[in-house]
């Protein structure tokens, strides 16, 4: 009881549970492990010039140009994961990373943090998401949310989105002129392509998207030019949708869509039956049959 309110019962004080011997070895595993990066990375400083030099000859293949973007229906482009982390791997003592905190199955969400770390200057970007396990699916041209059920497509759920997560920290940590230089590189790459004339790399092109599905008529309506007025640019933009599909990011249905045209609107109200009217020249509501 209190001294000064006799009634009221003070309650006792939580007593802490005691960490077992693996909780205290590996805390201190892991305060050892972050302290002994600091040192290497002060100990063995990135080579700035070595950095930029590596970048630049990295963004002039294309075998990294070609995956350097990303342009989804809805979801905008921009520099994809897969450039940043070859940056991240160029600019040195940089560690980054996915960590799956937590788990409901019953709520249908999970925990999932990504980080970004300059282990030199010690500057660090992390981002705590909030997952639901669904995924957005198309329902007779509406969008709708699926559960996700397997543990598999869980996983790659969680995944995909703490990939996403991680390239913006990661681009947060980076300079911005590097990536501003690198992105204009790997652009200038995919419009050169690997040496061959424009025509070949069109006629590839067409090709391509053709084993899609996709025809050369819906490239057109996408690009708002004909195929003979098709620039090095056209090609480089389509080349980032082309490779956005094949990672499953998009599909072709969303990337190209089927669209009426003036005429087929017209057509189709010419060949729909007129509403019969009344005296007065009001639609004839009548239900058949009766009042």
């Amino acid at each position: 009881m209190s001294a000064n309110y006799p009634d009221r019962v003070t309650p006792a004080a939580a007593i802490p549970v005691p960490a077992t011997q693996a909780t205290a070895v590996e805390q201190a595993r892991a305060v050892a492990e972050v302290a002994a990066a600091v040192q290497v990375a002060q100990m063995n400083p990135r080579d700035m010039n070595r950095a930029w030099e590596d970048m630049k000859a990295a963004c002039s293949r294309l075998g990294l140009a070609e995956r350097a973007f990303y342009a989804v229906v809805n979801r905008g482009k921009g520099p994809s994961v897969h450039l940043a982390r070859e940056l991240a791997r160029i600019w040195g003592n940089l560690d980054y990373g996915v960590h799956e905190l937590h788990r409901d199955d019953v709520r249908g969400m999970s925990e999932v943090r990504a980080f970004a770390w300059d282990q030199q200057t010690n500057v660090r970007s992390s981002r705590t998401l909030q997952v639901p396990h669904l995924r957005m699916v198309k329902v007779d041209g509406v969008q709708q949310r699926k559960p996700l059920i397997d543990l598999g497509d869980v996983y790659l759920n969680n995944q995909n989105i703490g990939a996403r997560a991680v390239r913006e920290a990661i681009f947060t940590v980076l300079p911005a002129d590097f990536v501003f230089e690198a992105q204009e590189i790997c652009r200038a790459t995919i419009r050169n392509g690997d040496g061959k004339p424009l025509n070949e790399r069109i006629a590839g092109m067409v090709d391509g998207f053709k084993q899609l599905g996709v025809t050369v008529a819906q490239i057109e309506t996408r690009v708002e030019r004909k195929r003979g007025q098709w620039t090095a640019a056209d090609v480089a933009e389509l080349r980032v949708v082309y490779g956005s599909i094949q990672r499953g990011e998009t599909t072709p249905g969303e990337e190209f869509p089927d669209r009426v045209t003036a005429a087929e609107i017209t057509a189709q109200a010419a060949a729909t039956p007129p509403v019969p009217a009344d005296a007065e020249g009001w639609p004839d509501v009548t239900p058949a049959g009766g009042q």
